[in-house]
C-alpha cells in the first residue's frame, strides 16, 4: 500500500513541479524556479522508493499518464487553457490504459 502512497505523492509532486516551471517563465522568477528543483527532486527521490517494488515500466506508465491528466487539469483551472476534443480524447484513453493496468496487469504491485 505505501508503493501507491509514495507514487502518488511523486505525482503530484511532478504536477506541482511542472506547473512551477511554466510559471517561473523560464526560470527568470526566483520563488517558482526553487519549486521546480524542490518539487523535481522530491518528484524523483519518491519515485525511487517506488521503483524498489514496482517494475519500472509499471511505475513510470502512472507517473507519466496520471501527471499528463493533472498538468493538464492545472493548465484548464490555472493558466486557463483550453484543451480541443482529440486532446480530450487522448486523455481519456491514457487515464483507461492506467486502469487497465491496475486492474488487470499482474505486474502491478497489487
Amino acid at each position: 500500500m505505501m508503493v501507491f502512497i509514495y507514487l502518488a505523492l511523486a505525482i503530484v509532486a511532478e504536477v506541482i513541479g511542472t506547473s512551477a516551471l511554466k510559471a517561473s517563465e523560464g526560470f527568470t522568477r526566483l520563488w517558482p524556479s526553487v519549486a521546480v528543483v524542490v518539487s523535481y527532486c522530491l518528484a524523483f527521490y519518491l519515485l525511487g522508493l517506488v521503483l524498489r517494488s514496482m517494475p519500472v515500466g509499471i511505475a513510470y506508465a502512472f507517473w507519466a499518464g496520471l501527471g499528463i491528466v493533472l498538468v493538464t487539469l492545472v493548465g484548464i483551472l490555472v493558466y486557463g487553457e483550453k484543451p480541443d476534443l482529440p486532446a480530450l480524447l487522448g486523455l481519456g484513453m491514457i487515464v483507461g490504459g492506467v486502469v487497465v493496468i491496475q486492474v488487470f496487469s499482474s505486474v502491478s504491485a497489487h
